[in-house]
């Protein structure tokens, strides 16, 4: 009985101790936030140039992709070569990931998963890997300064202004010659230069989630026509139909599933960007508002949106490998 009134006095003041060193540290960290501000996040729609007298596509986030391809092949790699018959952990949890992958494409493409599943696979651990490098310390932080150029450092400033005329600076409007118009500077503009991350998210680059969905479609198409030949191209182009008004009607659908293939792309694009991109942008918001314990849960958030984008993607890519291989004709026969 005495033991055990001990190990509750013990437990409780442990838990004291503990609350005590939280409640510290998070209002350690607000007294900081007021003493030595945080500068504000840098938030760019799209990748941006690591070399300011570089090419202008070598962006952080072709860097960071880079880095993401090169660990899928580092991945693969160290799979392929501690593969044994008796399995170790690194194996079973390799095969346990590919199972569960396999089970949900055969779930879906059937007897065509086997065809299908080594482009969706990759498809997924490309993005969970790129939506998830985001999440990763210094990503989006670390970086380096480019120096201002007079013409540029005006154009992105937002600074418009002729000979003698009227001109638009920090909100307000003011008579002075180009030379003379300057803006303040913005949240990624310091006395510096203009703040450049070394790493970005490929997942937060519209222009990297616009080429993974152009690429998923492009295999669509691939698929529907080794599969289906020149007769997968008869739903677009659909003209046929007992008198006029049905051949109006096929050829009108025709058309509105040209436009959905268009508009999968942009879908795509979209939702896999916007979800990453949003995310990042709370984080950034919550670690510039209180560094200490308030970011967490957004970061487990994080982790499980990442996963959820990762499998939609390689879901939504499944189900059009699967449809483009059913002809126009067996579907009308099902119905």
């Amino acid at each position: 009985m005495g033991k055990k009134i001990v190990d509750f006095l013990w437990g409780t003041k442990q838990r004291k101790i503990w609350t005590s060193v939280i409640v510290g540290l998070f209002a350690a960290s607000i007294l900081i936030n007021f003493i030595a501000p945080v500068p504000p996040p840098h938030v760019a729609l799209s990748g941006e140039p690591i070399f300011s007298t570089g090419p202008k596509w070598f962006t952080n986030s072709v860097l960071t992709t880079i880095v993401v391809d090169l660990i899928l092949l580092l991945l693969a790699l160290a799979t392929r070569f501690s593969l044994k018959e008796v399995p170790g952990s690194f194996q079973n949890f390799m095969e346990a990931i590919i199972e569960a992958l396999y089970g949900l494409a055969e779930s879906v493409a059937g007897k065509n998963a086997s065809k299908f599943f080594a482009w969706v696979t990759t498809i997924f651990l490309f993005v969970i890997i790129s939506n998830w490098s985001g999440l990763i310390p210094g990503v989006g932080s670390i970086g380096f300064y480019h120096p201002y150029e007079s013409k540029e450092h005006s154009t992105e400033s937002h600074a418009y202004a002729a000979d003698n005329q009227l001109a638009m600076v920090g909100g307000s409007i003011i008579l002075a010659a180009p030379e003379k118009v300057q803006a303040a500077p913005t949240a990624a503009e310091s006395e510096h230069g203009k703040f450049i991350p070394l790493f970005r998210a490929p997942s937060a680059d519209l222009n990297v989630t616009f080429a993974l969905a152009i690429a998923t479609m492009v295999m669509v198409q691939i698929w529907g026509v080794r599969h289906l030949g020149g007769s997968y191209f008869s739903k677009f182009f659909n003209f046929t139909g007992p008198n006029g008004f049905m051949k109006g009607i096929n050829g009108f659908v025709g058309i509105l599933e040209l436009i959905s293939e268009f508009a999968r792309v942009i879908a795509f694009g979209f939702r896999l960007f916007g979800n990453v991109f949003a995310g990042e942008i709370i984080l950034f918001t919550m670690t510039f508002l209180i560094a200490f314990l308030l970011p967490v849960p957004f970061y487990v958030l994080e982790l499980f949106v990442g996963f959820v984008q990762a499998l939609v993607f390689m879901m939504l890519a499944l189900v059009f490998f699967q449809m483009s291989t059913i002809s126009h004709g067996s579907h009308d026969e099902h119905h």
